[in-house]
């Protein structure tokens, strides 16, 4: 008999942090609205570092991934725990998800499906290529436009080794790009104006039903929207034909998610675009709507313990 239904997953950072900043602090008030509404329903809910030495993940029905944002930094490490868990436990979202979202490939395989992203070229690890010469395929079998750019690892977060750099510019990040292409594979994307223009927009959807959005913005002279680069956070009430397209996504999935975050632009066409689908450890802003929590666990609950 398992002790608990359902574990939460942090990381080592957020289990007892001295630190009282906002962002600490809406962390732990978002974390804990979830473990809140999953035991006001009757399951037993433990929040723990996903990297607990001391736990038995056999011990749990299902491991739910909150705020593992770490993972990115240990990769190895973190994958190597995430393949011996998956034999004792369940995920939420399930395995099959995350191990085809924590990749960005993913992007290509809902383009595939009809979903508008930005125009993106995909350098494979280990490839012997240089940055211009990737510009130059791109803008050849892609039709690229502009002289603008976006670079970023395949595997990343917290926008972790992105740059963004005009054409003429290239040489002076080539020596990173040579570094990094050695290792993982990385996206060199048309750089989206209107993302620093009018922001970007993360909409939270659950079981494949819209609940509430944000608005990031980039602080001035920077592209970067999260707050870790001095981006700021606003409500946000989509149109209809936003609240379609970000529907839409998700059921574009390999399956559909418990929870999602779809993060939406308007692209240099002025067409709606996928930034990217988050259905492995997104923030997903419960404190603009505590009761998309309650939402989220009636949709687990029903899912797996009926």
């Amino acid at each position: 008999m398992k002790k608990f239904d359902v574990v939460v997953l942090t990381d080592s950072r957020y289990v007892n942090p001295t630190s009282n900043e906002a962002y600490i602090e809406n962390l732990l008030l978002e974390d804990r609205l979830v473990v809140e509404s999953l035991q006001k329903v009757g399951l037993k809910t433990l929040r723990l570092s996903w990297d607990d030495p001391d736990f038995d993940w056999s011990e749990t029905k299902y491991a739910l991934f909150r705020t593992t944002w770490d993972y990115f930094d240990r990769f190895n490490e973190f994958s190597a725990w995430l393949k011996k868990t998956a034999k004792v436990t369940r995920f939420i979202n399930s395995g099959t998800l995350i191990k085809w979202n924590i990749d960005k490939h993913y992007l290509l395989d809902l383009h595939a499906k009809g979903i508008n992203i930005p125009t993106t070229l995909v350098v494979e690890t280990g490839t012997k290529t240089t940055l211009l010469k990737s510009i130059q395929k791109a803008k050849k079998e892609l039709d690229f436009n502009g002289e603008e750019f976006v670079l970023k690892p395949c595997v990343a977060g917290a926008a972790r080794h992105t740059y963004k750099f005009h054409e003429s510019d290239w040489q002076e990040h080539e020596n990173v790009f040579q570094q990094l292409i050695v290792q993982e594979a990385m996206m060199l994307q048309e750089f989206q104006k209107n993302i620093v223009s009018k922001g970007e927009i993360s909409m939270m959807v659950f079981g494949g039903t819209f609940t509430h959005a944000i608005l990031k913005i980039a602080k001035p002279g920077d592209f970067r929207v999260q707050d870790d680069y001095g981006g700021t956070v606003h409500e946000y009430h989509p149109t209809e034909k936003e609240i379609r397209f970000a529907e839409s996504v998700v059921k574009a999935a390999p399956e559909l998610p418990i929870y999602a975050r779809v993060d939406i632009f308007e692209d240099n066409n002025g067409k709606l675009a996928l930034a990217e689908l988050e259905i492995f450890e997104p923030e997903l802003w419960f404190r603009f709507n505590p009761e998309a929590a309650a939402i989220m666990t009636k949709n687990i609950k029903n899912r797996y313990f009926s």
